[in-house]
């Protein structure tokens, strides 16, 4: 009992079976409605793997510049190109490989050799890691021992 509610039934002004009945009625706890947002902030940091959806990758062997267009739209799609620049001359393939450095730059996205004239190109969901430098010496060496 409240202070307050102790004095009022030494008084007399206030019988003790409502102050019992109302001390109930405050203790007991409101239920609260929390939205779902709350409630999963409190089970902790659950993801599902399979919550993404497949990804693409294009393979793409370009014939002319105006394939880069093609490219960078696959790029603007979300979808990771590779590009393999060994059918067009290597002025070609600089520019194309100029346009795609821009597009990915623009995307926030990635650009990494994978290969002699074999680019992968990434847009910003998705990560490169690692390098294959070690396996392009070898193989310019082997090339410069023939």
């Amino acid at each position: 009992m409240g202070v307050m509610n102790r004095v009022m039934n030494f008084l007399g002004l206030q019988e003790e079976e409502e102050v019992v009945q109302r001390e109930r009625v405050v203790e007991e706890p409101e239920e609260t409605e929390t939205n779902p947002f709350e409630q999963r902030k409190h089970k902790g940091n659950v993801v599902s793997i399979h919550s993404q959806k497949n990804t693409r990758v294009t393979l793409s062997e370009p014939r002319a510049y105006e394939d880069a267009q093609e490219l960078a739209d696959q790029l603007r799609s979300r979808r990771s190109v590779v590009v393999n620049l060994h059918r067009v001359s290597p002025e070609i393939g600089m520019r194309i490989v100029d346009f795609l450095g821009g597009t990915v730059y623009a995307l926030n996205g990635q650009m990494a050799k994978i290969g002699p004239n074999i680019f992968l190109c990434t847009p910003d969901t998705v990560e490169i890691h690692g390098v294959i430098s070690e396996l392009l010496d070898d193989e310019a060496e082997t090339n410069k021992m023939r």
